[in-house]
Protein backbone atom coordinates (compact mmCIF):
# COMPACT_ATOMS: atom_id res chain seq x y z
CA UNK A 1 0.00 0.00 0.00
CA UNK A 2 1.35 3.62 -1.23
CA UNK A 3 -0.58 5.98 1.81
CA UNK A 4 0.33 10.05 1.73
CA UNK A 5 -1.61 11.57 4.80
CA UNK A 6 -0.82 15.30 4.12
CA UNK A 7 -2.41 16.79 1.46
CA UNK A 8 -4.06 20.10 1.03
CA UNK A 9 -7.28 21.19 -2.14
CA UNK A 10 -7.92 24.57 -3.01
CA UNK A 11 -9.98 24.64 0.10
CA UNK A 12 -7.30 26.19 1.78
CA UNK A 13 -4.10 26.68 -0.28
CA UNK A 14 -3.92 24.14 -3.10
CA UNK A 15 -4.35 24.50 -6.49
CA UNK A 16 -6.01 21.10 -7.28
CA UNK A 17 -9.47 21.28 -6.63
CA UNK A 18 -10.97 18.16 -3.99
CA UNK A 19 -12.25 16.24 -6.84
CA UNK A 20 -8.85 16.22 -8.87
CA UNK A 21 -6.86 15.91 -5.80
CA UNK A 22 -7.97 12.53 -5.67
CA UNK A 23 -7.83 12.11 -8.91
CA UNK A 24 -4.18 12.76 -9.12
CA UNK A 25 -3.42 10.64 -5.81
CA UNK A 26 -5.51 7.35 -7.87
CA UNK A 27 -2.99 8.68 -10.97
CA UNK A 28 -0.19 8.64 -8.97
CA UNK A 29 -0.73 5.07 -7.77
CA UNK A 30 -1.90 5.70 -3.82
CA UNK A 31 -3.66 3.32 -2.29
CA UNK A 32 -4.81 6.12 0.47
CA UNK A 33 -4.55 9.83 0.40
CA UNK A 34 -5.43 12.36 3.93
CA UNK A 35 -7.01 15.70 2.66
CA UNK A 36 -5.92 17.95 5.19
CA UNK A 37 -6.51 21.39 4.19
CA UNK A 38 -5.70 24.12 6.46
CA UNK A 39 -8.74 24.69 9.39
CA UNK A 40 -11.48 23.51 7.23
CA UNK A 41 -13.02 20.30 6.30
CA UNK A 42 -14.70 22.30 3.58
CA UNK A 43 -13.64 19.81 0.72
CA UNK A 44 -13.93 16.51 2.24
CA UNK A 45 -17.51 16.28 0.62
CA UNK A 46 -16.58 17.14 -3.18
CA UNK A 47 -13.16 14.68 -2.42
CA UNK A 48 -15.46 12.08 -1.37
CA UNK A 49 -18.01 12.23 -4.10
CA UNK A 50 -15.17 11.71 -6.62
CA UNK A 51 -12.97 8.96 -5.23
CA UNK A 52 -11.94 6.32 -7.80
CA UNK A 53 -12.04 2.54 -7.25
CA UNK A 54 -9.45 1.76 -5.62
CA UNK A 55 -8.44 5.08 -3.66
CA UNK A 56 -9.01 5.32 0.03
CA UNK A 57 -9.90 8.87 1.97
CA UNK A 58 -8.38 9.89 4.98
CA UNK A 59 -10.64 13.24 6.67
CA UNK A 60 -8.69 15.55 7.84
CA UNK A 61 -7.26 19.14 8.34
CA UNK A 62 -4.29 20.95 9.23
CA UNK A 63 -4.91 23.08 12.63
CA UNK A 64 -2.95 26.37 12.82
CA UNK A 65 -1.25 26.29 16.36
CA UNK A 66 1.33 28.61 18.13
CA UNK A 67 2.81 28.13 21.32
CA UNK A 68 5.70 30.66 23.10
CA UNK A 69 5.46 32.67 19.90
CA UNK A 70 6.59 29.82 17.54
CA UNK A 71 4.34 28.75 14.70
CA UNK A 72 3.32 24.86 14.30
CA UNK A 73 0.99 22.79 12.19
CA UNK A 74 -0.79 19.84 13.92
CA UNK A 75 -2.49 17.69 11.31
CA UNK A 76 -5.78 16.02 12.89
CA UNK A 77 -7.28 12.10 11.39
CA UNK A 78 -10.31 11.21 11.06
CA UNK A 79 -12.23 13.59 14.14
CA UNK A 80 -16.29 14.48 14.06
CA UNK A 81 -16.09 18.08 11.90
CA UNK A 82 -19.54 18.43 13.72
CA UNK A 83 -18.07 18.47 17.52
CA UNK A 84 -19.27 21.97 18.49
CA UNK A 85 -15.83 22.82 20.50
CA UNK A 86 -13.43 22.44 17.78
CA UNK A 87 -15.76 23.56 14.94
CA UNK A 88 -15.62 26.67 16.67
CA UNK A 89 -12.21 26.74 16.86
CA UNK A 90 -11.55 26.25 13.25
CA UNK A 91 -13.67 29.04 12.58
CA UNK A 92 -12.30 31.35 14.82
CA UNK A 93 -8.87 30.66 13.07
CA UNK A 94 -10.37 30.65 9.40
CA UNK A 95 -12.26 33.78 10.12
CA UNK A 96 -9.08 35.34 10.79
CA UNK A 97 -7.29 34.75 7.71
CA UNK A 98 -8.76 37.62 5.54
CA UNK A 99 -7.96 40.95 7.78
CA UNK A 100 -4.57 39.57 8.15
CA UNK A 101 -3.89 38.63 4.30
CA UNK A 102 -5.78 42.46 3.62
CA UNK A 103 -2.87 43.89 6.74
CA UNK A 104 -0.05 41.95 4.80
CA UNK A 105 -1.19 43.26 1.86
CA UNK A 106 -1.05 46.79 2.90
CA UNK A 107 2.50 46.10 4.47
CA UNK A 108 3.71 45.07 0.73
CA UNK A 109 2.23 48.42 -0.73
CA UNK A 110 3.84 50.59 1.65
CA UNK A 111 7.37 48.72 1.05
CA UNK A 112 6.24 49.78 -2.42
CA UNK A 113 5.24 46.76 -4.27
CA UNK A 114 2.13 46.86 -6.34
CA UNK A 115 0.39 43.89 -5.25
CA UNK A 116 -3.57 44.30 -5.37
CA UNK A 117 -5.84 42.99 -2.67
CA UNK A 118 -7.76 41.64 -6.24
CA UNK A 119 -4.89 39.90 -7.33
CA UNK A 120 -4.58 37.92 -4.29
CA UNK A 121 -8.35 37.10 -3.91
CA UNK A 122 -8.44 36.05 -7.77
CA UNK A 123 -5.19 33.94 -6.99
CA UNK A 124 -7.36 32.53 -3.76
CA UNK A 125 -10.38 31.73 -6.10
CA UNK A 126 -12.71 29.51 -3.91
CA UNK A 127 -9.95 28.42 -1.33
CA UNK A 128 -9.92 29.93 2.25
CA UNK A 129 -7.15 32.89 1.24
CA UNK A 130 -4.00 33.29 2.77
CA UNK A 131 -0.46 33.36 3.10
CA UNK A 132 0.61 30.99 0.12
CA UNK A 133 -1.67 32.95 -2.57
CA UNK A 134 0.19 36.54 -1.75
CA UNK A 135 3.27 34.59 -2.23
CA UNK A 136 2.41 33.57 -5.12
CA UNK A 137 1.12 37.17 -5.85
CA UNK A 138 4.82 38.12 -5.36
CA UNK A 139 6.05 35.80 -7.84
CA UNK A 140 3.48 36.82 -10.32
CA UNK A 141 4.99 40.09 -10.01
CA UNK A 142 8.31 39.21 -9.89
CA UNK A 143 9.63 40.45 -6.35
CA UNK A 144 10.33 36.85 -5.73
CA UNK A 145 11.23 33.69 -8.11
CA UNK A 146 9.39 31.08 -5.89
CA UNK A 147 6.61 30.50 -3.14
CA UNK A 148 9.60 29.75 -1.18
CA UNK A 149 11.21 32.35 -1.62
CA UNK A 150 8.43 34.33 -0.44
CA UNK A 151 7.98 32.34 2.56
CA UNK A 152 12.21 33.59 3.61
CA UNK A 153 12.66 35.62 6.44
CA UNK A 154 12.70 38.53 4.38
CA UNK A 155 9.09 38.77 3.55
CA UNK A 156 6.12 36.33 4.69
CA UNK A 157 8.21 34.41 7.04
CA UNK A 158 7.78 34.91 11.08
CA UNK A 159 9.85 38.36 11.74
CA UNK A 160 9.64 39.19 8.10
CA UNK A 161 8.67 43.00 7.24
CA UNK A 162 5.16 42.24 6.07
CA UNK A 163 4.27 39.28 8.59
CA UNK A 164 1.34 39.65 10.35
CA UNK A 165 0.01 37.66 13.97
CA UNK A 166 -2.99 35.55 13.28
CA UNK A 167 -5.21 33.31 15.66
CA UNK A 168 -3.30 30.14 16.25
CA UNK A 169 -4.76 27.33 18.83
CA UNK A 170 -2.45 26.24 21.30
CA UNK A 171 -1.36 22.81 20.76
CA UNK A 172 -2.34 21.64 23.65
CA UNK A 173 -5.66 22.52 23.57
CA UNK A 174 -5.69 21.41 19.74
CA UNK A 175 -4.81 18.27 20.97
CA UNK A 176 -7.60 17.73 23.66
CA UNK A 177 -9.93 19.27 21.37
CA UNK A 178 -9.14 16.61 18.38
CA UNK A 179 -9.19 13.94 20.80
CA UNK A 180 -12.45 15.14 22.07
CA UNK A 181 -14.02 15.20 18.55
CA UNK A 182 -12.61 11.39 18.62
CA UNK A 183 -9.67 12.34 15.89
CA UNK A 184 -5.97 11.51 15.88
CA UNK A 185 -2.95 14.15 15.64
CA UNK A 186 -0.14 14.08 14.55
CA UNK A 187 2.54 16.99 14.56
CA UNK A 188 3.30 18.26 10.83
CA UNK A 189 7.05 18.67 9.78
CA UNK A 190 8.27 19.43 13.81
CA UNK A 191 11.71 19.97 12.36
CA UNK A 192 11.47 22.10 9.40
CA UNK A 193 13.83 25.03 10.25
CA UNK A 194 14.10 26.20 6.81
CA UNK A 195 9.98 27.42 7.32
CA UNK A 196 11.58 29.55 10.63
CA UNK A 197 11.54 28.19 14.52
CA UNK A 198 10.81 25.56 15.36
CA UNK A 199 9.69 23.96 18.91
CA UNK A 200 12.23 22.29 20.73
CA UNK A 201 12.57 18.30 21.26
CA UNK A 202 11.15 18.69 25.25
CA UNK A 203 8.00 20.20 23.98
CA UNK A 204 7.45 17.51 21.59
CA UNK A 205 8.16 15.18 24.60
CA UNK A 206 5.19 17.36 26.53
CA UNK A 207 2.98 16.97 23.78
CA UNK A 208 3.21 13.17 23.60
CA UNK A 209 2.62 13.22 27.40
CA UNK A 210 -0.71 15.28 26.13
CA UNK A 211 -1.71 12.90 24.39
CA UNK A 212 -0.04 13.83 20.44
CA UNK A 213 -0.25 10.62 18.81
CA UNK A 214 2.40 11.21 16.45
CA UNK A 215 5.06 12.55 14.39
CA UNK A 216 5.53 13.88 10.29
CA UNK A 217 9.23 12.31 10.17
CA UNK A 218 9.43 11.95 6.23
CA UNK A 219 8.65 15.26 5.05
CA UNK A 220 10.56 17.08 2.06
CA UNK A 221 11.56 19.68 4.42
CA UNK A 222 13.34 17.23 6.57
CA UNK A 223 17.04 16.65 5.65
CA UNK A 224 17.82 12.56 5.93
CA UNK A 225 19.79 13.32 9.39
CA UNK A 226 16.99 15.16 10.39
CA UNK A 227 14.68 12.42 10.00
CA UNK A 228 16.55 9.39 11.69
CA UNK A 229 16.70 11.62 14.50
CA UNK A 230 13.12 12.42 14.42
CA UNK A 231 12.80 8.68 14.16
CA UNK A 232 14.37 7.86 17.05
CA UNK A 233 13.18 10.27 19.42
CA UNK A 234 9.63 8.84 18.19
CA UNK A 235 10.91 5.49 19.32
CA UNK A 236 11.89 6.85 22.74
CA UNK A 237 8.15 8.56 23.43
CA UNK A 238 6.63 5.98 21.60
CA UNK A 239 4.78 8.18 18.82
CA UNK A 240 4.01 7.25 15.66
CA UNK A 241 5.86 8.14 12.85
CA UNK A 242 4.36 9.64 9.20
CA UNK A 243 5.12 10.25 6.25
CA UNK A 244 3.57 12.39 3.63
CA UNK A 245 4.27 14.95 0.46
CA UNK A 246 2.40 18.11 2.11
CA UNK A 247 0.78 18.63 -1.57
CA UNK A 248 -0.21 21.54 -2.78
CA UNK A 249 -0.72 21.08 -6.55
CA UNK A 250 1.60 23.79 -8.74
CA UNK A 251 1.53 26.05 -6.01
CA UNK A 252 5.20 23.81 -4.71
CA UNK A 253 7.10 21.50 -6.05
CA UNK A 254 6.42 17.94 -4.10
CA UNK A 255 4.56 15.23 -5.52
CA UNK A 256 2.02 13.04 -4.86
CA UNK A 257 3.44 10.04 -2.85
CA UNK A 258 6.53 11.81 -2.90
CA UNK A 259 7.12 10.56 1.12
CA UNK A 260 4.36 8.04 2.58
CA UNK A 261 3.79 6.75 5.81
CA UNK A 262 3.32 2.54 6.78
CA UNK A 263 0.01 0.80 6.27
CA UNK A 264 0.98 -0.50 10.35
CA UNK A 265 1.21 2.81 11.08
CA UNK A 266 -2.25 3.90 8.97
CA UNK A 267 -4.00 1.03 10.57
CA UNK A 268 -3.40 2.25 14.09
CA UNK A 269 -4.32 5.52 13.13
CA UNK A 270 -7.81 4.21 12.21
CA UNK A 271 -7.83 2.16 14.94
CA UNK A 272 -7.56 5.07 17.49
CA UNK A 273 -10.05 7.50 15.60
CA UNK A 274 -13.44 7.13 16.85
CA UNK A 275 -14.96 10.34 14.72
CA UNK A 276 -14.96 9.11 11.65
CA UNK A 277 -13.87 6.54 9.16
CA UNK A 278 -11.97 6.21 6.11
CA UNK A 279 -13.78 6.56 2.96
CA UNK A 280 -13.39 4.01 0.34
CA UNK A 281 -13.34 4.83 -3.45
CA UNK A 282 -16.11 3.17 -5.53
CA UNK A 283 -15.71 5.22 -8.65
CA UNK A 284 -16.89 8.91 -8.56
CA UNK A 285 -17.26 10.99 -10.67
Amino acid sequence: MRIDLHAHSNASDGTDTPAELVRNAAAAGLDVVALTDHDTTRGHAAAAAALPEGLTLVPGAELSCRLDGISMHLLAYLFDPAEPELLAERELIRDDRVPRARSMVAKLRELGVPVTWEQVARIAGDGSVGQPHIASALVELGVVDTVSEAFGGDWLADGGRVYVPRHETDPFDAIRLVKAAGGVTVFAHPAAVKRGRTVPEAVIAELATAGLDGIEVDHMDHEPATRARLRGLAAELGLLVTGSSDYHGSRKTCVLGEYTTDPEVYGEITRRATGAFPVPGTGGA
